[in-house]
């Protein structure tokens, strides 16, 4: 949030803010509903996020006067308001492994059916499903039968779906060949430009290793289930195929991480789909011209579904791209590659700063003033407005006390 004490170009924010419902409604929802410590916490600073109690600073010009209020952001990783400067600095990051191939995007979901199960024990059922997928697309990618190579993969967790019901699925970006056993060679993917695996076996090996994944927690208890309603839940699981969705592959390996960003740092909805809100209710799009309309406490209940546990990791790396290979198999298979002709994605220069960083994005000088270009003064805004008093009382040209 900014405050200007002289005119200048002000981006445009979505015209409705989450944060709304939450300081409206959230200390009320809190006393009725049993949350998490976690959720509580995600609660607390979505509503705090880019106002004065998190504090901030002030960018001011000595020489005409003009300021620039700049209220500090919460930083949780839940918060639709503070991910677009962290999705631009990962992608950025990520730049540095892209191999120079095509990619797949693959994407592996979860039966309804273990919905409970992952409500009640998300960090259990969250890691199946990233061991199981990970470790289906390695196994085929091995197999000499259908590629004979080790593969890269970056994969995403999302838990929702467009209604923010609790959907769990990953998106999972894979090299369209892999590294061969001995090193010396980069092996091209059979359907190329096509496909990367048939569906059904993946789809089959795929709920094999989950299934095998779940007995073994829940013969350690983790699943807080009694052997009836295990047997019970197997049965559904198996007699339903599993979704696994290959989607078109990429047109180039430049075009990987900025459409994989997309997905990164994404929580379960965004501002932007806000179309209402009422004193009640809360509306929002869905697909299209589609809606959803829904009462406050039924909105904050489905966002907090998708609360992931304290510190857990949603963006992990396997085969090729895992950091145990980042610096030896990944650099051969770069090596082997560009030998082919092909070449890799530039990769940008680190930024010294945050604030170097956020002007390389937008290209725009955030160290003079945006009137008469004149350089920019810091301050803290606590000691700013404790030293100064109130903004308002500042007139144009007066620099700030000695």
């Amino acid at each position: 949030m900014h405050a200007h004490g002289a005119p200048n170009a002000v981006a445009e924010r979505p015209r409705l803010d989450m944060a709304q419902i939450f300081r409206a409604r959230g200390e009320d929802f809190r006393r009725s509903h049993a949350l998490s410590g976690q959720q509580v916490k995600v609660m607390r600073a979505i509503e705090r996020c880019r106002t004065e109690a998190l504090g901030g600073h002030v960018d001011l010009c000595e020489s005409c006067g003009y300021f620039s209020i700049s209220y500090n952001s919460c930083r949780n990783r839940h918060c639709p308001k503070c991910q677009s400067l962290n999705q631009a600095k990962w992608i950025e990051e990520r730049i540095a492994r892209i191999l120079p191939t095509n990619y797949f995007h693959v994407v592996f979901t979860l039966p309804r059916a273990l919905a409970p199960v992952a409500l009640a024990a998300p960090r259990t059922i969250y890691d199946l499903l990233f061991a199981a997928s990970s470790k289906a697309l390695l196994q085929l990618g091995r197999d000499p039968k259908r590629l004979g190579g080790q593969l890269g993969i970056t994969t995403v967790l999302h838990t929702w779906t467009r209604k923010l019901e609790l959907h769990p699925h990953v998106h999972c970006i894979v090299t369209g060949g892999g590294l061969s056993r001995d090193a010396d060679r980069w092996i091209v993917a059979r359907g190329r430009d096509r496909y990367l695996f048939p569906v059904l076996v993946l789809s089959r090996l795929f709920r094999g290793k989950f299934m095998a994944g779940l007995a073994r927690r829940f013969a350690k208890g983790e699943l807080g289930l009694s052997l009836d309603e295990f047997e019970r839940l197997k049965k559904q699981l198996y007699d339903h195929e599993w979704v696994v969705y290959a989607k078109k592959p990429f047109a180039g390996a430049e075009h990987v991480y900025r459409y994989l960003g997309r997905y990164t740092h994404r929580v379960g909805i965004s501002n932007q789909r806000l179309r209402d809100i009422t004193d009640d209710t809360v509306t929002f799009a869905t697909r299209g011209d589609v809606t959803v309309t829904l009462t406050h406490d039924e909105f904050l209940s489905r966002f907090l579904l998708h609360v992931l546990p304290h510190s857990y990791v949603k963006i992990r790396h396997f085969g090729l791209m895992a950091s145990s290979n980042a610096t030896t198999k990944l650099e051969t298979a770069r090596r082997l590659l560009e030998a082919q002709g092909a070449r890799s994605p530039e990769r940008p220069e680190p930024a010294d700063s945050w604030q170097d960083f956020l002007e390389r994005l937008t290209g725009e000088d955030l160290r003079h003033c945006p009137v008469c270009k004149a350089p920019l003064v810091r301050y803290d805004l606590k000691v700013f407005l404790a030293t100064r008093g109130p903004l308002e009382a500042m007139r144009k040209g007066k620099g700030p006390d000695p």
